[in-house]
């Protein structure tokens, strides 16, 4: 009788781990068909005539997510030429998802230089200033990099990336004045 139940159970656990594992590629599936029917959509609707800049950002988004960096670059750059002066928000969007390609391809002072861009937009734009501080530590610039991380942290206190990675910072460097 003890041998059933027991056989039972796992038999039970394994139908439910089943199921679990089932619903979550099934989800996947549709998550992927999703993004590559949009890929498919914008590169066919772009490939035949002059999009908007928000199609532009959103192919650029999308080969992104792909890591297709060097397309990215280009269809984002793109998104700029085609932004309106008053669309200032999406400008700094565009410029940080512009910097993030750059850096994904370890050209880090371009990735700074766009950073910047939208900083200068945007300077309240707490993702821009999480990124030119991971920028800053790649280029082994450590106090430029806490500086950024510590104005993320003026304009958004509770951001855990800025708090950790200026924690880190801190125990690292040491300012030039106190060194022994």
């Amino acid at each position: 009788m003890e041998d059933t139940n027991l056989l039972l159970i796992y038999l039970v656990t394994l139908v439910v781990l089943l199921s679990v594992a089932t619903v979550l590629v099934i989800r996947q599936v549709f998550k992927t068909r999703r993004v590559e029917g949009n890929l498919n959509r914008l590169q066919n609707k772009l490939s035949q005539e002059t999009g908007t800049a928000q199609e532009y950002y959103e192919l650029g988004s999308l080969m992104l997510d792909k890591k297709l960096y060097s397309q990215a670059v280009l269809h984002l750059k793109q998104a700029l030429k085609l932004l309106e002066e008053e669309d200032s928000d999406k400008a700094a969007l565009i410029y940080n998802a512009l910097g993030f390609s750059y850096f994904a391809q370890e050209q880090y002072d371009l990735a700074i230089r766009q950073y910047k861009e939208a900083l200068d937009i945007a300077p309240g734009y707490v993702t821009a200033w999480n990124n030119l501080g991971h920028s800053y530590e790649r280029k082994q610039l450590t106090a430029q990099a806490l500086e950024s991380y510590e104005t993320a942290l003026n304009h958004e206190p509770e951001n855990e990336t800025a708090k950790r990675r200026a924690s880190s910072l801190r125990k690292r460097f040491v300012p030039a004045g106190e060194k022994e």
